[in-house]
């Protein structure tokens, strides 16, 4: 599977995943969307990425701060310097 709206230089950098459930409450029980989320990755690769990067470690974290969030911030540090992947 393609889209017109993907081009090479999209897919010349990583695709990223980034899953997150508010609270615990939530990662204990709400397991399809959990799943669904995860299941991002397969659908980057159908469209034609290689690297997918999965963040997931904010799972059970409010959304309403970045403070605590490290995979958000993660997120938003490769946004910042889109040439390098970001690492922990």
């Amino acid at each position: 599977m393609s889209s017109e709206k993907i081009h090479p230089e999209h897919l010349r950098r990583p695709a990223f995943v980034y899953v997150r459930q508010s609270t615990f409450d939530q990662v204990r029980h709400h397991h399809e969307s959990r799943r669904r989320q995860y299941d991002l990755q397969g659908h980057a690769q159908t469209l034609g990425w290689h690297e997918v990067v999965v963040i997931d470690e904010d799972l059970g974290k409010s959304g309403a701060t970045a403070v605590g969030r490290t995979g958000f911030q993660r997120l938003v540090r490769f946004g910042s310097f889109p040439t390098t992947p970001p690492t922990a």
